[in-house]
C-alpha cells in the first residue's frame, strides 16, 4: 500500500565526512524538500525530532573495516522510512545488514558508466546505461538478505536495492553534475520512493518561522546583532514580522554596532537603509575605542574571533539592560547564523573537522545571559537571499556580499590598529567600487582587499618607498562551502591596482589570490 505524502517532514542526511554532503542537502532541497545534515552518530531521537520522510546515508573517505570508521546507529534502519545509501553509505548499509564488503581490485574514480540491469524505482524513466561520478576503493563482495543488483560497472556494482524494506543504495554519487541523471535519480528517490511532498518554499519558511517565534518568545522583548548585511537583515525582518502587534509597535530592537573594524562609511548607510527603507527599530553604537583596545597586540586569528563575538555580547547585554529599564525584560537575542556557519563552527558534519569559530557561533561566550533566536540557521545564503525577497527586502541588501562577522579585523594579518584598518577601508573601496563599475558585483560571491603584514621596496616619483602589500580576492560559490577564484578581466584588476597605488598612501603593491576553497578558506583569517 502506498504511503501519504508527510506534511511536516524532511530527508535527514546523515555525514560519515563525504566532501559531497552539502550537494546532497542542496539537490535536495532543489526540489523543494527540506533536508537536514546530521553527524552520522545522531541519536535515533534526533532524527525522529526531523519527521524523516527518507534518511540518506552519505559517502566517506574511509572503509568500513577501519578502526576509525565513522559509527551510526544500526536502529535507523528499524524506523520504517526509506534509505538511500551513496558511495560509503552503500558499503555501511552492506556492512550493517549483512553482506561482505573488501578491497576492490581495480578502484574507481572519476567518470564511469553504469548498466541498470534491474527494474528499480530508483532508475525509473531513466536510460538503462548512464554515465556517473565514482570514488571509491571499497566494493560489496556479497549482499545482505534481501538485496538484489540493479546497476553494474565492468568491475563492480554499481546500484543495489531491497523493495520489500525501501533500502535502496548507489556506489556512485548522484549529487554532483557530472552524474547526468543524478536529480533524477533523487528526485525518485524524494517523491516515488519517500512520497515526500514539495512544501518547502520561501513563504512556507516564512509563516513557519513566524509562528515558530511567536511560540518561543511569547510576550518577551528581543534584541537583534544587525550588522547590514543579508544574513542579518532577513533574520532581524523575520523576527519583527513576529513581533509587531496590531498596533504596529515591534518587541525587537536592533542593534547595530560600530566595533571599529567595519568597511568606510558603512556605520551611517546601513541606519539610513534599514532605519528608512526597511522600518526597523534600530539602535547605533559607536564601540570603536572598547574593541580596538581589546585587540590590542593580538595577532591570532582565532584570538580575534573570540574577543570580538566575546565584546558583542557584552555590549548586546549592556544595550539589553539598558531597553529593559524603559521597556521591560529582554530575554532573546536574534542572529544571522546561516548553516555554512554551523557547519564550520561545530563540525556537525559527523568527523569532520572544526575550520574556524565564527563570532556568531563558536565565538559566543560559554555563558551568556541572553536565549538565542537563530532563525535562518538551518539555511544556505542563496536560500537567505529567496526568502528576503518574499519579505520585500531592498536589492541593495539582498544583493550585498558576504562580510565576515569579525569585519575587516580577519582581513587584516597581524595585529588590528587604526592605521592599518584606515589603509584597508581605502584599499577595499577601490575593490568595490572597481567590481561594481565593472558590472561584476552581483556576479561574484565575494570580492575584497586584504592587508598583509609584507613590506616591501617600490619606487615612485623616482624616491625609493617601503609600505605594506594589498592582496586582492575575488570568489565564485553557491553557498560558501566551496568556492573557486575568479579571473578578474586584466582592465579591472589594472585599474585597481592603479588606484591603490596611487590614492592609497602606505602601499605600494598589490597582488592577486588564485587560491580555491579548498584548500584555502574564502577569507584569509
Amino acid at each position: 500500500m502506498e504511503s501519504q505524502p508527510r506534511e511536516n517532514q524532511a530527508i535527514v542526511i546523515l555525514d560519515f565526512g563525504s566532501q559531497y554532503t552539502q550537494l546532497i542537502a542542496r539537490r535536495i532541497r532543489e526540489q523543494n524538500v527540506f533536508s537536514v545534515v546530521l553527524p552520522c552518530h545522531a541519536s535515533l531521537d534526533e532524527i525522529r525530532r526531523y519527521t524523516p520522510a527518507g534518511i540518506v546515508l552519505s559517502g566517506a573517505p574511509w572503509s568500513v573495516y577501519d578502526k576509525d570508521a565513522p559509527p551510526a546507529d544500526k536502529g535507523l534502519f528499524d524506523l520504517g522510512v526509506p534509505v538511500l545509501g551513496i558511495c560509503y553509505g552503500l558499503q555501511f548499509m552492506v556492512h550493517t545488514l549483512g553482506g561482505k564488503v573488501r578491497p576492490a581490485e581495480k578502484r574507481e574514480y572519476g567518470h564511469a558508466e553504469i548498466d541498470v540491469v534491474a527494474e528499480s524505482p530508483l532508475f525509473s524513466g531513466l536510460e538503462k546505461r548512464q554515465p556517473v561520478w565514482m570514488s571509491h576503493g571499497d566494493v560489496a563482495l556479497l549482499l545482505p538478505p534481501g538485496f538484489e543488483l540493479t546497476a553494474k560497472t565492468p568491475h563492480a556494482l554499481a546500484a543495489i536495492q531491497n523493495v520489500n524494506r525501501n533500502w535502496f543504495a548507489v556506489q556512485f554519487h548522484p549529487e554532483v553534475h557530472h552524474t547526468r541523471h543524478g536529480s533524477a535519480i533523487l528526485r525518485n528517490f524524494i517523491f516515488r520512493i519517500c512520497v515526500a511532498r514539495p512544501a518547502w518554499t520561501p513563504q512556507h519558511f516564512i509563516d513557519s518561522t513566524v509562528e515558530q517565534i511567536k511560540r518561543q518568545v511569547g510576550n518577551g522583548r528581543a534584541i537583534c546583532a544587525l550588522s547590514g548585511g543579508v544574513d542579518s537583515s532577513v533574520a532581524a525582518v523575520l523576527v519583527d514580522r513576529a513581533l509587531r502587534d496590531n498596533a504596529g509597535k515591534s518587541r525587537l530592537t536592533c542593534i547595530f554596532v560600530n566595533n571599529g573594524v567595519l568597511r568606510k562609511n558603512e556605520f551611517e548607510k546601513v541606519q539610513k537603509t534599514l532605519r528608512d527603507k526597511v522600518g526597523l527599530h534600530l539602535d547605533a553604537v559607536d564601540a570603536t575605542d572598547r574593541f580596538l583596545g581589546k585587540l590590542k597586540g593580538i595577532t591570532d586569528p582565532e584570538k580575534k574571533r573570540k574577543i570580538i563575538g566575546n565584546e558583542f555580547i557584552k555590549v548586546f547585554e549592556r544595550e539589553a539592560r539598558r531597553i529593559e529599564k524603559a521597556e521591560g525584560k529582554v530575554k532573546w537575542l536574534v542572529q544571522g547564523t546561516l548553516y555554512p556557519d554551523v557547519i564550520e563552527s561545530r563540525s556537525v558534519r559527523g568527523p569532520s573537522q572544526v575550520i574556524k569559530s565564527h563570532h556568531n557561533v563558536g565565538g559566543l561566550p560559554k555563558k551568556m545571559k541572553l536565549k538565542l533566536i537563530e532563525p535562518l540557521k538551518d539555511l544556505f545564503k542563496d536560500e537567505v537571499r529567496k526568502i528576503g525577497r518574499d519579505l520585500g527586502l531592498p536589492e541593495e541588501i539582498l544583493q550585498r556580499q558576504p562580510f565576515p562577522g569579525p569585519g575587516l579585523a580577519v582581513r587584516i594579518l597581524g595585529e588590528v590598529t587604526a592605521e592599518r584598518l584606515a589603509l584597508l577601508r581605502e584599499c577595499d573601496d577601490v575593490v568595490v567600487t572597481e567590481i561594481k563599475n565593472a558590472g561584476l558585483y552581483t556576479k561574484i560571491w565575494q570580492s575584497f582587499a586584504v592587508l598583509l603584514p609584507v613590506m616591501s621596496v617600490g619606487v615612485m616619483g623616482d624616491m625609493r618607498t617601503y609600505a605594506y602589500t594589498c592582496a586582492v580576492r575575488a570568489v565564485s560559490s553557491e553557498d560558501g562551502m566551496t568556492a573557486d577564484w575568479v579571473g578578474l578581466p586584466h582592465d579591472v584588476l589594472k585599474r585597481i591596482s592603479t588606484r591603490i597605488v596611487n590614492e592609497v598612501k602606505g602601499v605600494n603593491r598589490v597582488v592577486y589570490d588564485v587560491t580555491s576553497k579548498p584548500p584555502g578558506t574564502i577569507e584569509w583569517e
